[in-house]
């Protein structure tokens, strides 16, 4: 006779009862996860990106604020300060200043201005670096970092992203071996600001269709988050988890209602 057998109908069913007991326990919790980690991927970049735009809106405010006389400011008239008010001075600001840039005197002035920067030994370099760079990113005709490419390195068969730059100028292109060279830049994982740069013939690359967003976002997730991963498919798939354990656990407990 087995150990059943010898149990009496009351214990048996306690101890059916217990163990549907551990099984519901056991649903609910992963139910309460499933939707904990799906309000966490909804709320957490919002949160984060909400707290980086509070963060730069305040620090262009401390920057801008101890510049304007205390009657130009909100809070001298109101109980509570106004965020944002630096951000929109400095906006209107810099955007007056392009205007008279662009007008004969505005670019006299700013040449005068450079020449005075281009004879101190210290800052010239700085200033000048600086200023190329800026063009570059904020050129509507710059090719730079536009496209996206693999890249064997450091060794081969181990291939790395790279965002591919200008070419060379005339004098470096003559010096390089022959064949097309570009410019590439090979940032670090994760932090992509740092990186190493290099001339690389172009047959050497491999062209990639994602834009430089996406492959920014590879690199700083360290390929936990790939190129084209939705993330309204990852919150369907977790909800369709949260689904099956709830259908789960509605299995568990008809045998014991019917058995009731």
């Amino acid at each position: 006779m087995s150990e059943t057998d010898d149990k009496k109908p009351g214990e048996a069913l306690a101890a059916d009862v217990a163990e549907v007991a551990v099984a519901s326990q056991t649903s609910i919790a992963g139910r309460i996860r499933n939707y904990f980690l799906t309000g966490l991927v909804v709320a957490g970049p919002l949160a984060i990106t909400a707290w980086l735009i509070w963060s730069f809106v305040n620090w262009v405010d401390d920057l801008v604020r101890p510049f304007l006389p205390p009657h130009y400011l909100p809070e001298t008239y109101l109980p509570w300060p106004v965020p944002g008010t630096g951000l929109i001075i400095a906006v209107v600001a810099l955007t007056l200043l392009g205007f008279l840039t662009a007008n004969l005197v505005g670019r006299t002035l700013v040449e005068l201005g450079e020449g005075v920067l281009s004879r101190m030994p210290i800052v010239r370099p700085i200033y000048k670096t600086m200023k190329q760079i800026f063009e570059t990113l904020f050129s509507k005709t710059g090719s730079s970092f536009r496209q996206v490419a693999l890249v064997e390195f450091p060794a081969p068969a181990m291939w790395s992203l790279v965002f591919v730059s200008q070419p060379p100028n005339p004098d470096l292109a003559e010096r390089l071996p022959q064949g097309e060279h570009v410019s590439v830049f090979l940032p670090c994982t994760p932090n992509p600001t740092t990186g190493f740069f290099f001339f690389v013939p172009r047959k050497n690359l491999v062209v990639l269709d994602i834009s430089v967003e996406n492959a920014m976002t590879l690199l700083i997730s360290a390929g936990m988050v790939q190129p084209n991963n939705d993330p309204q498919k990852r919150l369907a798939s977790m909800a369709a988890n949260a689904r099956a354990a709830q259908l789960a656990q509605q299995a568990v407990k008809s045998p014991a209602t019917a058995a009731e």
